[in-house]
């Protein structure tokens, strides 16, 4: 047993550590992360307690409050798919949510007391928190927009077996032998962790499956490197407890490096060159761009539908001060790039495509500007314009904490005034939303244009 649950607790360690790796300030997926980090710790937790620890009755009173953290995360995770953002703010009612079932099932382990069997009163309200607060959450996410029918489908079936089978109170509680609740469990944990990857993939218009095979194959390896000469210990010694300890702890850490490595890296660069900032940031720099060749596909704009065109665009604007989100951006497949490289003699890069795509952003952007000689104006002409060249070409940040207009320039420092005194935060989003669409519906003719000059 001790190896089937190192199966299930590599897996969704190593998909929790992958999803927040993509991105640590998307709140899906720190949530997802937080859901599969704490799935994993309870099935190391219930290995080790099984293995007969001289902790067991400690480790059934923590593990009853720790079961319910998963069900949680994952609820908060069918929330945030209803309503998809990059930021924490707004989420007054889905946090107050959260908080409400968190309370419940919390509730419900007190009166549990352990997660030792037989069923008590405490399990059941467990149970039915989780399952009914989750399918709540499914109900709500598939009335709340259209998703890609493959995520939607991974989401619902992921749900369903979670909700209705609860399967982290059934692992501890030993309703049904314990190999056949890790095997239903591990699957599980796969669904959940590839549908939100799914999401976020098209989320950003990104391919996935050779990043995730890399990240998944270096995973494998050096959980088996590690682990492996931990189960043939255990095999040939009676340490079973100790031993299972250090099984768990040394898979965590091997895949945490191996999954980490560049959030890591960037760790001792900045100890081990403290005093060179330049060199810093060009390090990271490349490492950001390296990780985000393999989320490149071969034809990314085959099929792509107006509306989806639209949402790449967007995205391609948000990304316009950062190269290595440019460099996976399937805009960079766009003709007119080809047209624009080769009138500068320019090689066909990824990164000269970045940058490329960078550039003709600008000038679409700069096209936005109302033709009446001046360099800013609030009036509702000069929105679209002023709603992405602010913020995105010049970098005015109006609505960060502890934001200042120091260091701007004096144009940029009255766009910065209007915005924090006059503009609420949604009507820029709306405006940029809106200039995206005008941006895209000329990429889109541009793009057709080259087309049909190259067949």
């Amino acid at each position: 047993m001790a190896a089937m649950s190192a199966v299930v607790f590599g897996l969704s360690w190593w998909l929790g550590l992958y999803l927040l790796a993509r991105d640590p300030r998307k709140p899906v997926l720190v949530l997802a992360a937080v859901g599969l980090t704490s799935f994993a710790v309870v099935v190391a937790l219930d290995a080790v307690r099984h293995l007969g620890s001289s902790l067991a009755g400690t480790l059934s009173h923590l593990e009853v409050y720790l079961v319910v953290v998963p069900g949680v995360a994952w609820f908060a995770v069918l929330l945030e798919l209803t309503r998809p953002g990059d930021t924490w703010r707004g989420r007054i009612g889905e946090t107050s949510a959260v908080a409400i079932v968190a309370a419940l099932a919390l509730l419900g382990a007190s009166m549990a007391g352990s997660v030792d069997g037989p069923l008590r009163t405490g399990h059941w309200v467990m149970f039915a928190v989780v399952s009914l607060a989750t399918l709540g959450a499914m109900g709500r996410m598939l009335a709340g927009g259209r998703r890609p029918s493959s995520v939607t489908g991974s989401v619902v079936l992921a749900t369903l077996f979670f909700a209705l089978g609860n399967a982290i109170l059934v692992i501890p509680l030993g309703l049904v032998p314990n190999w056949l609740a890790l095997a239903s469990t591990g699957f599980d944990v796969l669904l959940l962790g590839v549908a939100v990857a799914l999401w976020d993939s098209f989320d950003e218009g990104q391919a996935l499956r050779a990043d995730m095979l890399r990240s998944f194959t270096g995973s494998v390896v050096v959980a088996v490197l590690f682990g492996g000469q931990v189960l043939v210990g255990m095999a040939v010694t009676d340490e079973h407890a100790a031993l299972s300890v250090l099984l768990f702890t040394s898979l965590a850490v091997a895949i945490g490096i191996n999954v980490m490595a560049d959030p890591l890296a960037g760790v001792l660069d900045r100890l081990a060159f403290s005093r060179s900032p330049t060199l810093r940031a060009d390090r990271a720099a490349l490492r950001r761009t390296e990780a985000a060749l393999p989320l490149r596909s071969d034809n990314p704009l085959d099929g792509v539908d107006d509306e989806t065109f639209v949402r790449l665009t967007r995205r391609a604007l948000g990304h316009y001060g950062d190269l290595s989100k440019l460099v996976a951006s399937p805009l960079t497949a766009l003709p007119i790039l080809d047209e624009r490289l080769a009138r500068r003699g320019a090689p066909d890069q990824p990164l000269e495509r970045a940058n490329e795509l960078r550039a003709l952003l600008a000038d679409r952007i700069a096209a936005l500007r109302p033709r009446d000689g001046g360099e800013f104006g609030t009036t509702e002409q000069w929105r679209h314009y002023n709603s992405l060249y602010f913020p995105y070409v010049v970098g005015v940040r109006a609505y960060a904490q502890n934001a200042t207009a120091a260091g701007l320039d004096p144009v940029a420092k009255r766009a910065w005034q209007w915005f924090v005194t006059e503009v609420p935060q949604r009507s820029l989003h709306n405006w940029q939303n809106a200039a995206a669409r005008v941006i895209a519906a000329d990429l889109r003719g541009s793009r057709v244009t080259a087309v049909d000059h190259t067949s």
